[in-house]
């Protein structure tokens, strides 16, 4: 049975490999934290396995990449493409603060647990605990001001990847930056505020997939199985 939505392009959601705060599970924005030996190996290890002339995520269909400024972001882009395959992509990658991590403000450096703990000396959140995808970050950014660039992302990318809907042209997107934010965009995406529940996981160093339904550019989904021949 021949698949419906072959050809339709792709966005796929990298994330930087493990940091040392990515271990402890400090909340990392702005602090430019280098990755760990482990966390390079990584994403050497997903790029061998996925990146390639016919695997997944395929240089020559790759139309554009937006990456974060944070030095993790750009040593992740660095491990997951060679010489030969940033020579395909040359001049279709944009460093943007658009992507970088949620602006944590005064909760960079901290624990979730930490945070909260804060918060309730403070006489902060009586009825629930702390969460940012509903309360924001104080002195960084709320939710809205988070959902308000990442819209401005996909605005771009809807337009990007619109006229190629069953695959006249190779159209992949790539987006290299970092847990929280690659999960807001995922909500995004699907048009979910940020505030609606929806639990999702991205390991560091892992890639994430959305795309569309019916070759339709209104119908944006996430795509949950992706074929490990690779090529379509």
């Amino acid at each position: 049975m021949p698949d419906k939505d072959a050809g339709t392009p792709r966005v796929f959601l990298v994330r930087h490999g493990e940091t040392e705060w990515t271990i402890s599970g400090r909340y990392t924005g702005r602090s430019d934290i280098p990755l760990t030996p482990d966390g390079e190996h990584q994403v050497s290890s997903s790029a061998g396995v996925i990146v390639g002339p016919g695997r997944i995520i395929d240089p020559s269909k790759i139309t554009h990449l937006f990456i974060s400024p944070r030095t993790r972001a750009r040593r992740t882009y660095e491990l997951l493409f060679d010489e030969s395959a940033q020579k395909m992509i040359e001049g279709k990658s944009e460093t943007t603060e658009d992507i970088r991590e949620w602006e944590y403000g005064a909760y960079e450096g901290l624990l979730t647990a930490h945070i909260r703990a804060a918060r309730k000396e403070r006489g902060l959140d009586k009825e629930r605990p702390w969460n940012i995808w509903v309360d924001g970050c104080e002195e960084g950014e709320s939710a809205d001001e988070v959902s308000n660039r990442l819209d401005s992302i996909i605005a771009k990318i809807r337009e990007i990847q619109g006229p190629y809907m069953h695959g006249e042209k190779g159209a992949d997107v790539v987006l290299i930056a970092h847990g929280h934010i690659l999960r807001a965009f995922a909500k995004r995406w699907i048009g979910f505020p940020l505030s609606t529940s929806l639990p999702m996981m991205l390991e560091p160093g892992a890639v994430g997939v959305l795309s569309y339904e019916h070759h339709k550019v209104d119908e944006p989904a996430f795509l949950l199985g992706v074929n490990m021949g690779g090529s379509r």
